[in-house]
């Protein structure tokens, strides 16, 4: 399934490096599925957003995506892409960026005919084929009708979509200049949260994440003496601090670093997937890899 990393050292701007794709051998281990697609999101000094991503459909895709990004953000958002929809193109490789906000999705929405409908006009938001840039867009219109309120525009595109579609799983992290926002629903895939001390749970560590499939590790010296907050699909160390989010939940992590979190959907989706509904393509998306 599609791994999610999101991290925030807000409002301090911090140094890390990326590896989307660790070691070098990892693409051939034959316990493990190719990612389709990896992608690294951040902002420039001046809030612009920054994303460097490709699909893995060549030799030179994954050479790129081994290359070591070494960046500087008060946000970061990765993403590991194991495609549902869409091909493997750079149009349907996370992160999105609209309206200066970056996001990355994992799970599977169906009902994509009736989506579209629903997004009207605002469907030429989406440039690619993906169930999760079309969420996103639905997310960005439900924002812009709140008043610009990200957690209310979420919170509005995730009900409908749950109270309409079809839906096997709705993990998302949202990410601006300065603040991160987290979505799970329902408990289909895990979700953890992170709220690291400078230093870690030993006080004098710097950051140091890797999944245990190899495919994604971080880096920074600067979180050895600054405070921080990750999310991720799976507990990236040994710190006994990582907490699952409750289905339904989402959390935002503030300016400040303020965390707060509430269950947002409370009610299963009116429409639930299993594995065995979803065509053999995205059921093998949503497997663990």
């Amino acid at each position: 399934m599609c791994r999610l990393f999101g991290l925030t050292s807000s409002p301090l701007r911090t140094h890390a490096t990326f590896w989307l794709l660790d070691a070098p051998d990892s693409l051939s281990a034959q316990s493990h599925r190719e990612p389709d697609g990896t992608g690294l999101g951040f902002f420039a000094a001046d809030g612009t957003p920054q994303v460097h991503k490709a699909p893995i459909a060549a030799y030179e895709d994954r050479a790129f995506a081994r290359e070591a990004r070494e960046v500087e953000s008060a946000t970061f958002l990765a993403h590991l892409r194991y495609a549902s929809t869409g091909g493997l193109d750079l149009r349907n490789t996370h992160p999105f960026e609209q309206d200066g906000r970056l996001f990355a999705h994992n799970g599977v929405i169906e009902g994509l005919d009736e989506l579209d409908r629903h997004l009207g006009e605002d469907l030429a938001l989406v440039r690619g084929d993906t169930d999760s840039e079309r969420f996103f867009a639905l997310v960005t219109r439900e924002t812009a009708a709140h008043g610009g309120d990200v957690s209310a525009g979420l919170v509005a595109a995730a009900r409908w979509v749950a109270g309409n579609l079809p839906l096997y799983a709705l993990n998302v992290v949202l990410v601006t200049a300065r603040e991160l926002w987290a979505l799970r629903y329902p408990a289909t895939h895990e979700l953890y949260a992170l709220r690291r001390p400078a230093g870690g749970p030993h006080g004098t560590r710097q950051l140091d994440h890797a999944g245990r499939d190899g495919h994604l590790r971080v880096r920074s010296a600067h979180l050895a003496d600054r405070p921080s907050v990750v999310v991720a699909s799976e507990r990236l160390d040994e710190s006994p601090d990582w907490r699952l989010l409750a289905s339904g939940e989402l959390l935002h992590v503030g300016p400040d670093l303020r965390v707060t979190s509430r269950i947002a959907l409370p009610d299963p989706p009116a429409h639930p997937l299993s594995l065995s509904d979803l065509h053999p393509a995205a059921a093998a998306s949503q497997r663990p890899v």
